[in-house]
């Protein structure tokens, strides 16, 4: 089975680290998943939170098209309902225009984050009404593309105007809908878009999301036939029992996360093994083991070709979510670098 490996990418913050070092570790991380030949390299949006810096996906992805050359790089995703539609597709027309014919949209209806951040981020100026989503998702792909008419109420009366998000590339963003409901699989499916179900956050209702998006997709001018793939949080490593310890620090602060504890950045493996959950924090952990791939090489990789063939895609975008050892330098991230060289060395071609 051919398989295509991806990465979606949070920006981990641990312990010993500043945000800045977290952002050094992913352009590095970029930068050696597109030398290993990964498919597409996405940030995700959220807000907040000690242990996450990708805040601004957009930003992100310049900096990563710009130390990159092959690899697509994109959203995974923009949250819709933060920002104003003409803002997101002028930001997305601007990194067509740095990377033509690299760029990917990923777009999701939820926050990314707790109500009071997401009242703090209309508070600066018109965003996107969460329901009216699917006008907004509209909007982006005709601003993005050809443009659109508003018609508009002026001192003379109604006006159309003319609107298209510039720098007006060659090309457009490639948009995904992103989703971790049955409402995201029905939307995509309507508007004939490339669709993504979140597997890796919730591993529940997968395979219903797909059937729905497959059975009822409509062709649209830019696709004409249904295209997904698959998410996963991943750690490899030269043994089992070093994996273990590098998922250990993600796995208690999802924990931590799941049962209401305060939340803080990324431990390292060291403190990580010193701490112990309580009994609820323990279920957390042991049922995300079952989802989570998380081995020695050769065993992790027939994992992720067996889920590939369950779902039925022939890409999966991995999370890499190994944590760091106290020694390790803070402005990399060599655990999750591994996970990708070892996954690379038995499933990707290397890059041109």
């Amino acid at each position: 089975m051919t398989l295509a490996l991806s990465v979606l990418d949070l920006v981990p913050v641990r312990s010993n680290q500043s945000s800045a070092d977290a952002v050094a570790a992913s352009l590095s991380l970029a930068q050696r998943a597109d030398e290993l030949g990964f498919t597409r390299y996405w940030f995700a949006e959220h807000h907040n939170m000690p242990s996450v810096a990708s805040t601004t996906p957009p930003v992100f992805i310049a900096a990563v098209a710009a130390r990159t050359s092959r690899i697509r790089v994109g959203s995974g995703g923009v949250m819709l309902p933060n920002h104003a539609p003409l803002v997101v597709a002028e930001q997305f027309a601007a990194l067509e225009a740095l990377a033509p014919g690299r760029v990917d949209l990923g777009i999701g209806r939820a926050p990314g984050s707790d109500p009071v951040i997401s009242a703090l981020l209309r508070a600066s100026g018109p965003t996107s009404e969460v329901d009216r989503f699917e006008e907004h998702l509209g909007d982006i792909r005709a601003l993005a593309g050809e443009g659109a008419t508003v018609t508009v109420n002026t001192v003379d009366g109604l006006r159309d105007y003319e609107v298209r998000a510039t720098p007006a590339a060659v090309g457009i963003p490639e948009l995904w809908l992103l989703g971790s409901s049955d409402y995201s699989a029905h939307l995509a499916a309507k508007r004939g878009l490339p669709y993504v179900f979140a597997h890796h956050f919730s591993g529940e209702g997968t395979e219903r999301a797909l059937d729905i998006y497959r059975r009822e997709f409509q062709p649209s001018e830019s696709l004409a036939a249904p295209r997904t793939f698959l998410t996963l949080n991943v750690v490899v490593a030269d043994t089992v029992e070093e994996a273990h310890a590098r998922a250990l620090p993600m796995l208690q602060s999802m924990a931590r996360l799941r049962t209401g504890k305060p939340m803080r950045a990324l431990d390292t493996v060291e403190a990580a093994k010193r701490d112990e959950l309580d009994t609820s924090g323990r279920h957390v952990v042991d049922a995300m083991l079952e989802r989570w791939v998380v081995d020695a090489p050769d065993a992790a990789v027939t994992r992720v070709r067996e889920l590939a063939s369950r779902f039925g895609v022939d890409e999966v975008m991995v999370s890499p979510v190994a944590g760091a050892r106290e020694a390790e330098p803070v402005d990399r991230s060599p655990g999750r670098e591994r996970t990708l060289e070892l996954l690379a060395e038995r499933v990707t071609p290397p890059a041109a």
